[in-house]
């Protein structure tokens, strides 16, 4: 499996340990940078895992901005991508059981690494349960157009 992963200079120090981790526990890693803690647009970064989801280069995105709002946000915009702000474990296992969500976003000023990689680590564990719930996210797509 494939996992992208970009952040914003908020979220650089999360995404270098979220990126360390997810090697260190057999996943293949492409980062979409940011490279350094220099101020950058959070948009861009989700806009590019968002894109490389939606066009099947990676199998899922990890986003990472100071609160994961405003990635989550501008991964959300592109056709295809259902991103989920993940605080919690329980709703990293919600987004995918539930939702198929294929971007987690997290926010780097607001979870400490350990909780981080428990979400993490769930979120990549858990499987879509279809059912009543892929009439759920076919008419999210509906919605795109």
């Amino acid at each position: 499996m494939i996992i992208g992963i970009g952040s914003d200079h908020a979220g650089f120090d999360l995404k270098e340990e979220m990126k360390k981790f997810m090697e260190e526990n057999g996943y293949e890693v492409r980062d979409f940078g940011t490279n350094n803690k220099e101020s950058v647009d959070y948009p861009d970064f989700g806009r590019s895992v968002g894109e490389a989801v939606a066009a099947g280069e990676i199998d899922k995105g990890v986003v990472i901005c100071g609160t994961g709002i405003g990635i989550s946000i501008s991964a959300n915009k592109v056709k295809g991508v259902r991103a989920a702000l993940c605080g919690d474990v329980f709703s990293a296992r919600m987004s995918r059981e539930h939702n198929d969500a294929n971007v987690i976003a997290m926010g780097g000023r607001v979870l400490g690494v350990d909780l981080a990689k428990e979400i993490l680590l769930t979120y990549l564990k858990s499987e879509f349960q279809g059912g009543r719930h892929e009439r759920r996210v076919n008419k999210i797509a509906e919605i795109e157009g």
